[in-house]
């Protein structure tokens, strides 16, 4: 993901950047709401970290701006000095999560690890049950748990799956285009399968996911079973 930081801490947007390259992703580092607001007139990131207390236009501001608001990119608001109100209001106020500072790198890691498929929310468009019927699938059933950001799980049973995505039965709904952590455990004896995924439709007969950066091994054993299963 290309993530803009809006940091004014010197060393700790050099912590950011280093982390995030580290992560695969592409990190902008600004020190500013100033320098992010010019940074994306020809910018699109897909996610943005926002320190609140910054020098000038503060990270509350920012927040309210209409052009950031209709832009629509997810934002984790983080301080080192903030209170429980001015973290509600930031979540008001459309931000995605409330992180405090110092800010633990494996939160920061899970945090973006739920915003990477709203990032390619591209995937719904692509997701068209005409385009996914035509590829290879197995009907099998076994137990699958979806965990949401929030915490939540729900428990469901597949209907069938594919290398590229999964449709399983829940007792509750999702909305297309919410995030969950899927685990599963496939009929072939090998280890359980945990992946994050994207809710694309929700059919009569279950709700079809879309597999984001599923492993390559775990993507052969399905390739296997589907075969085995045709």
């Amino acid at each position: 993901m290309r993530v803009l930081v809006v940091e004014d801490e010197l060393d700790l947007g050099d912590v950011f950047r280093d982390f995030l390259l580290e992560l695969g992703h592409q990190p902008l580092v600004v020190r500013s709401a100033e320098a992010a607001l010019g940074k994306l007139e020809t910018e699109r990131p897909d996610a943005i970290i926002l320190d609140i207390h910054l020098p000038g236009m503060s990270g509350l501001d920012f927040l309210q701006l209409r052009p950031v608001r209709e832009l629509g990119v997810p934002i984790v608001a983080v301080s080192g000095v903030v209170t429980e109100s001015q973290a509600r209001e930031c979540l008001r106020l459309g931000a995605a999560d409330f992180v405090g500072k110092p800010i633990p790198l494996d939160r920061l890691n899970e945090v973006l690890t739920f915003l990477e498929p709203h990032a390619m929310s591209r995937l719904v468009d692509k997701a068209r049950p005409a385009d996914r019927r035509r590829k290879p699938r197995a009907r099998v059933t076994f137990p699958v748990r979806a965990l949401e950001y929030n915490g939540a799980e729900h428990h469901g049973t597949s209907v069938e799956i594919g290398v590229s995505g999964i449709k399983v039965r829940l007792p509750s709904a999702l909305e297309p285009g919410n995030v969950v952590r899927l685990t599963f455990t496939l009929p072939d004896g090998g280890p359980g399968i945990q992946t994050m995924s994207l809710v694309v439709r929700v059919d009569p007969d279950g709700h079809a996911f879309t597999f984001v950066h599923l492993a390559e091994q775990d993507t052969e054993r399905l390739a296997e079973l589907i075969q085995r299963r045709r």
